[in-house]
């Protein structure tokens, strides 16, 4: 059974991300989404937020599962058992950051395949922060999330 891992702090889930949960929920028979602490990063919504918007937008996903890890992600693919670890790419500077992840990853655990998926061109421009920040300004968000998120991103900035 092919199992891959998709990581991330998902602050809030985009459209992006879920076109790349969608197209490796097509490549794998088990997709694990697993929202990850960082260290850098002061999310908006607590890890059950993030949890239940990204089973609620991959509902019709039966071979996805959604949850919290800590600790390096690696070890956390490691116990989840998966082939691979999928990040979303959207520009070269998003590649340099995974390469040097990706290798320190394959230093650690050299059976785990770190693989990328380009971003399509409509969502090649969109993060969290981003989001986030249209969000503060009660800016036009259908772009970049759903409808659902964005209800959740309203109540944060009411």
């Amino acid at each position: 059974m092919k199992k891959a891992m998709i990581p991330g702090t998902f602050d809030p889930v985009t459209k992006g991300h879920l076109d790349v949960i969608e197209r490796c929920s097509r490549l794998f028979d088990e997709v694990y989404v697993v929202i990850m602490k960082n260290a850098a990063k002061k999310p908006l919504f607590s890890e059950e937020e993030r949890i239940e918007m990204i089973e609620k937008e991959t509902s019709h996903l039966k071979n996805v599962k959604v949850l919290a890890g800590n600790g390096l992600t690696i070890h956390m693919a490691k116990k989840l058992g998966v082939n691979a670890m999928v990040r979303g790419i959207r520009a070269t500077s998003d590649y340099e950051y995974e390469v040097s992840i990706g290798t320190a990853n394959m230093m650690l655990e050299k059976e785990i395949e770190t693989l990328f998926l380009l971003s399509k061109p409509e969502y090649s421009f969109v993060s969290s922060s981003t989001v986030k920040e249209i969000a503060m300004h009660h800016g036009n968000l259908s772009c970049f999330v759903s409808k659902y998120v964005e209800g959740k991103l309203e109540e944060k900035f009411l």
